[in-house]
């Protein structure tokens, strides 16, 4: 961490950038493809480890196969916000994939992000996912062993937050047919 950030009263002091302005810095070349908006800071995507490419490939697969008309799955796309611009590891969207043509999404039906080393990062961004209105925020932390299910967003945050342990069957909320066991998953 760059240490004059960790200092509160200077973290207080640090100029947060509207989408807008993301959007600006991105198309003149001036951030990379590396980076998310968050809550008007922009931080830099961590790697991918092997684990993590692995567990988001077949949940894109799971989903794809269960996902009825009218909703597609994707990987990493953009959902633009008020203040932040995250790009989940995988989005379920309503429609189809021409309605996003000329800009991103600004909400999805269930959202899922894989936490390796970014967990304090993607719980922070339940805040985000529920002021968007994503009807269902999934957390999967394998090396903890818990797959964290947020439900019925209200403002910034979820209502029902519930954790399932390995062998605990977490069941979406949005589409019935999409669960999941992590011990399974991670077989």
């Amino acid at each position: 961490m760059i240490d004059v950030l960790s200092a509160p009263e200077t973290r207080r002091t640090v100029f947060p950038v509207s989408v807008e302005f993301y959007h600006e810095a991105g198309r003149l070349g001036l951030i990379g493809e590396d980076v998310e908006l968050l809550e008007g800071v922009i931080f830099t995507k961590m790697p991918k480890s092997p684990l993590h490419q692995s567990l988001v490939r077949k949940l894109q697969r799971l989903l794809a196969s269960l996902l009825p008309a009218g909703f597609f799955v994707d990987r990493e796309c953009p959902i633009s916000c008020q203040h932040s611009e995250p790009e989940p590891d995988i989005a379920v969207f309503s429609g189809n994939i021409e309605d996003y043509e000329s800009s991103h999404p600004t909400t999805a039906e269930l959202v899922i992000e894989v936490a390796i080393n970014t967990q304090q990062r993607d719980r922070i961004k339940a805040g985000i996912y529920a002021g968007a209105g994503v009807k269902e925020y999934w957390l999967i932390e394998p090396e903890a062993g818990l797959v964290t299910l947020h439900t019925q967003p209200q403002g910034d945050a979820y209502e029902c937050v519930r954790s399932f342990q390995p062998d605990e069957e977490a069941v979406s909320t949005v589409f019935p047919g999409f669960s999941l066991r992590l011990a399974e998953l991670m077989a």
